[in-house]
């Protein structure tokens, strides 16, 4: 591990819409990035090329041999079992593929694999929003709700790389359905999709909000960015739902921190991302009215500071750990 420290590592970062990759130096900054949009329904082999041809391209720009590339770490959006394993890709062709293997055999060195989401929180810990601290719980609602926690400065996983799945912690046993098939997790009540069936259910029943004249198409999904607008005027529907859904985070957060006494408490994700202003407050509100670790901790919530390159520092970050 000792050589691999003095080396450019190579990350990358798979998702549902977009393949992104950067050189990153030993001290995190990043050289040379790239980027291609995820070929949708594509099958592995299509991947992969896409993969190899980004790789390709950012350390041809740097003409750099395949030599000087220390390590790969790969963000994968799904469950990443011990030694590289796929288990499960929800939103992308990976499941059960040999990721890792095929991109070794192509460039001759060693390739990490592991689930995006915790790959974001560790590059969090290492760069960003979560420096110095060893215990954090990252929860990054977007479309869904991601989860990563790190215990003693070491990512926690499970046993099968499904651990931290904090969207699907049941919040209401009576609550509405959720994609995972269970009723009120934390994702069913707080994730976009979440938001926006809750919105268009209002407008349905003929309530007034300013997002339909915000929507191109009446169509179209309800995006982050639209949301933030829609608070930034203020629109009462949307001010009413998105403090319905901060305040749940805000239970969830009490929670995970029950479970895990966690120094930080890391929000991401592109909810947040666009509504951070709005949400966070009333999170830490809620948060704060907790009496029982009121004596015994001084856990603090932060957003994430990394956006977009968190999964991808993550990823080297892993590399760098071995």
């Amino acid at each position: 591990c000792g050589k691999i420290l003095m080396h450019i590592a190579l990350g990358i970062d798979i998702g549902g819409t977009k393949i992104s990759a950067a050189l990153v130096s030993p001290s995190g900054r990043i050289l040379a990035r790239g980027k291609s949009p995820t070929p949708p329904k594509a099958k592995p082999a299509v991947i992969l090329k896409h993969v190899l041809e980004i790789a390709e391209e950012i350390t041809g720009a740097k003409q750099l041999p395949r030599a000087a590339i220390a390590g790969i770490g790969v963000g994968v959006p799904g469950i990443v079992a011990p030694r590289n394993k796929i288990l499960a890709t929800p939103n992308i062709n990976l499941a059960k593929f040999p990721l890792c293997e095929k991109i070794k055999r192509r460039w001759k060195t060693r390739v990490l694999a592991g689930n995006d989401v915790n790959l974001g929180l560790l590059g969090e810990q290492w760069l960003g929003a979560g420096r110095k601290a060893k215990n954090i719980v990252g929860v990054f609602p977007g479309t869904g709700v991601g989860g990563a926690v790190i215990l003693d400065g070491r990512l926690w996983i499970g046993a099968d790389g499904a651990a931290a799945e904090f969207g699907h912690m049941i919040m209401d046993i009576d609550g509405p359905l959720c994609s995972c098939g269970n009723r009120g997790c934390l994702e069913a009540l707080t994730g976009r999709w979440a938001i926006e069936r809750d919105i268009r259910q209002a407008i349905n029943n003929k309530q007034h909000t300013i997002i339909t004249s915000l929507l191109d198409d009446p169509l179209a999904p309800i995006k982050s960015k639209i949301l933030k607008t829609a608070l930034k005027h203020k629109d009462p529907l949307t001010l009413n739902i998105m403090n319905q859904a901060a305040q749940t985070m805000g239970k969830a957060c009490i929670s995970l921190r029950h479970i895990f006494n966690p120094e930080l408490l890391i929000l991401g994700g592109g909810v947040i991302e666009a509504c951070g202003d709005f949400m966070l407050p009333v999170i830490k509100r809620v948060f704060k009215s907790d009496p029982f670790f009121k004596k015994i901790d001084h856990c603090d919530i932060a957003i994430s500071h990394l956006g977009d390159d968190a999964v991808i520092l993550g990823a080297v970050a892993m590399v760098k750990r071995g």
